[in-house]
């Protein structure tokens, strides 16, 4: 079975007609703050430079008022964008991922010769990052392996049985309901396995330029 047979990606395009006005304010008002933002501005020095009071360029970075034309056209020569970049986050595409359960795709990663089954459960490029959410089992025939080690940030949330799982110098005794959010550049990974069968999630999270 093929990843695109698994892994349900739906592009999601949003259109003008359903989104509500609300939607669009925000969306503007995100990207109004974002670009004030980026050019380390104050509200107070933005709304001088576009004629307009700040209690109102407030309103309009919190979606709170709807910018004229002319509003924006003055935002958009204060902050040297064109105004159709005011739109962008209203009128990009938007992705999901779907996966029904037990349909995740089946991977084979470094643990796998060690017993642990990986099933990725979606899979995005966003901009630099590189996102991928696991579900691992661990069984009585599994063996641990507590020397995995890649660029990036990894989470784990504990769903069933329980471990000592290292990260580095440190163990820590994990059970369902625990998490642990840490730098996946240190050794890491199952180093005691006492409450089998195991399942965890965990995701992975990594900047693509690290890897050219």
């Amino acid at each position: 079975m093929s990843e695109k047979q698994v892994i349900h990606n739906e592009t999601l395009a949003v259109n003008p007609r359903v989104e509500t006005e609300d939607e669009l304010e925000r969306a503007i008002g995100h990207q109004v703050r974002s670009f004030r933002k980026q050019q380390h501005m104050t509200v107070v020095e933005l709304s001088k430079q576009a004629s307009m009071s700040p209690g109102m360029l407030s309103k309009v970075e919190n979606g709170q008022a709807s910018p004229s034309l002319a509003t924006l056209h003055s935002l958009s020569k204060a902050l040297n964008v064109p105004v159709t970049s005011f739109f962008r986050l209203y009128e990009e595409e938007k992705e999901a991922a779907f996966v029904k359960a037990g349909e995740g795709l089946k991977i084979e990663r470094r643990g796998t010769r060690f017993g642990h089954h990986y099933q990725l459960l979606g899979h995005s490029i966003a901009n630099r990052y590189l996102l991928e959410p696991y579900l691992i089992s661990i069984n009585e025939e599994s063996d641990v392996f507590p020397l995995f080690q890649h660029d990036g940030v990894e989470f784990i949330y504990m769903l069933a049985g329980s471990m000592e799982y290292r990260h580095g110098s440190k163990t820590y005794e994990m059970h369902a309901g625990d998490s642990l959010y840490f730098d996946s550049s240190a050794p890491h990974g199952p180093e005691k396995l006492t409450e089998v069968p195991i399942k965890f999630i965990t995701v992975l999270l990594q900047d693509t330029r690290e890897r050219d």
